[in-house]
């Protein structure tokens, strides 16, 4: 959904909206989400590019008010814990390394990420907003999350209905607007990287 925070987000190439429009906003409403909501997010997950149809993905979730989201809320780090603990839900991204233990799947975190991706466009579509946590407390999740050797976390993501930045310490209230991006020409390269 288009507003003026957005609309300062200008590509250099005709793209779908959609790309610009998503950004991870990190203030929340108290508004909850539904399990079929969740579950609609999964569903587009489910369909995207998937490494020969392996799909090396695995998601856990928690709805705010659950056991479940508190659990998963314990394995953020502080700063991410304390913004994130007012959303409605909790997603874990998790990738699949091996699915018989012998020969690996090469591309498993590009995947889980191709997957994330469907997933937060899928939230924008509903309304929704997603945004994608790095900082985790990635050593105690194995044991919290049930993860054998097998399994690699990748990311957390918090989900929810956009809320007033006002909610917001005062150093995040600052940064509570959709970021820029660098040239394509920083990171698009024809032949090699440089060149």
């Amino acid at each position: 959904m288009a507003d003026s925070q957005t609309d300062t987000r200008q590509a250099t190439r005709d793209i779908l909206p959609m790309f610009t429009q998503r950004w991870s906003p990190r203030a929340f409403t108290d508004q909850t989400v539904t399990e079929d909501q969740i579950l609609t997010l999964l569903e587009a997950a489910r369909w995207a590019p998937s490494a020969s149809n392996l799909q090396p993905w695995r998601f856990i979730y928690g709805l705010k008010g659950e056991p479940e989201f508190d659990s998963l809320l314990s394995l953020l780090i502080p700063f991410n814990e304390d913004w994130a603990k007012r959303s409605a839900a909790l997603i874990f991204v998790v990738s699949v390394k091996s699915f018989d233990g012998v020969r690996p799947v090469a591309t498993h975190s590009f995947d889980a990420g191709a997957a994330w991706m469907s997933l937060a466009l899928q939230a924008n579509s509903m309304g929704l907003v997603a945004h994608g946590m790095g900082g985790l407390e990635f050593e105690k999740a194995p044991l919290i999350l049930g993860l054998n050797e097998n399994l690699k976390l990748e990311a957390g993501i918090a989900i929810g209905y956009q809320g007033d930045p006002a909610t917001l310490s005062e150093s995040l209230q600052s940064r509570e607007s959709p970021s820029t991006r660098q040239p394509l020409s920083d990171m698009a390269f024809k032949g090699k990287i440089g060149g």
